[in-house]
């Protein structure tokens, strides 16, 4: 290896720090942000009693969306705050990766609101033999695991282990629903209970581990 190729390889090495940095740094606070979010959000589904599946769709729904819009302006104020390039060619194929999953998530709920909007149904008894509300947050869960996989070719190791605990956990859950039909009396209350653990807990813990690292590396 002439000195060239070494000057090269280490411009690449020093590259994929520096982003990895980058990503760790923005990721934290998008990651506890979401889980806050989550965990309000799980709370006050339950407390509100959003029990039809028409109000539980629409409220997650809702949720997500306001939760992608928060991430957004956090991660564009960070961008600004240090002179760095917000839409840049990384922060694309993050994006690109994770949309086809994400978009399929949300239209899965869109079904949902709008088969139930049209049939009118106020009372989720009405309708709990064609649509369950355990399955509708496990098909998120899983698809979002999936979009976190997809990122994670693009990002830092870490945030695709992200996306496997998703995939795997999901996985046993609706493996368990199957076999030993896990039904509440109140399915949408284990709907609630199921995305306060999966998109707020998991959140905050995934940020709070990263904001404590990233500490322990600024520190030495």
């Amino acid at each position: 290896m002439d000195s060239q190729q070494a000057a090269e390889h280490l411009e690449v090495i020093r590259t994929l720090m520096e982003r990895s940095a980058i990503y760790r740094r923005a990721l934290a606070p998008v990651m506890t942000l979401a889980g806050t979010l989550g965990i309000f959000g799980a709370l006050a589904g339950w407390l509100l009693h959003f029990e039809s599946p028409f109000a539980f769709s629409a409220y997650w729904l809702v949720i997500g969306i306001l939760t992608a819009i928060s991430a957004f302006l956090l991660v564009r104020q960070q961008a600004v705050k240090q002179r760095e390039e917000f839409w840049s060619p990384p922060t694309r194929r993050v994006v690109h990766a994770m949309l086809p999953a994400l978009l399929i998530g949300f239209l899965l709920g869109v079904v949902v609101v709008i088969a139930e909007w049209k049939n009118g149904a106020a009372d989720w008894t009405a309708v709990a033999p064609v649509v369950d509300l355990t399955w509708l947050p496990l098909s998120w869960i899983l698809l979002y695991g999936c979009a976190l996989h997809a990122a994670g070719f693009f990002t830092p190791r870490g945030l695709r282990w992200f996306g496997w605990l998703y995939l795997l956990a999901g996985s046993v859950v609706l493996i368990a629903w199957s076999l030993f039909g896990m039904r509440s009396a109140r399915p949408q209350l284990t709907g609630h209970l199921l995305m306060g653990i999966f998109f707020g807990v998991l959140h905050l813990a995934y940020g709070t581990y990263l904001s404590i690292t990233e500490k322990r590396k600024n520190a030495t």
